[in-house]
């Protein structure tokens, strides 16, 4: 499946707390102001069979400024879900940028497991080799 870390101001990502919920608003005029983002509403992926995989989702955003772009069809996106933003198997460049963007939305960086991310902890050596989003197993 991937693993996947939240940007979030909830107690926990899964919280349905709807008052520190993310706005799609305030994540697309954030977009909309980082040079580095663009808002696509949509992911697309060439799998080693040729077979195309696509979703679509308003409010899933690139990371342009990533230096993995187009790698091995791996993309740096940012999706906007139930209030939270959400990277599939970030790297450690992808999860700097969370934090950033986390510190800008007045927000925190949490895994699937509760797990908190600092700027000062961000390295993701103890997990599994990352894979593309696309790749669920």
């Amino acid at each position: 499946m991937g693993y996947d870390i939240h940007i979030t101001r909830q107690e926990n990502w899964f919280d349905q707390n709807n008052t520190k919920k993310i706005s799609l608003d305030e994540w697309t005029a954030y977009v909309g102001n980082d040079p580095e983002m663009r808002l696509d509403n949509f992911a697309e992926a060439t799998t080693s069979s040729e077979e195309i995989i696509q979703i679509e989702n308003n409010g899933l955003a690139v990371w342009t400024g990533y230096s993995g772009n187009g790698l091995n069809n791996n993309f740096a996106c940012f999706n906007y879900n139930n209030g939270n933003i959400i990277c599939k198997n970030p790297d450690d460049e992808i999860l700097s940028k969370m934090l950033n963007i986390a510190q800008q939305l007045g927000a925190k960086v949490q895994g699937d497991e509760g797990e908190l991310y600092e700027q000062s902890t961000n390295k993701l050596s103890d997990r599994d080799q990352q894979k593309p989003w696309w790749k669920f197993w």
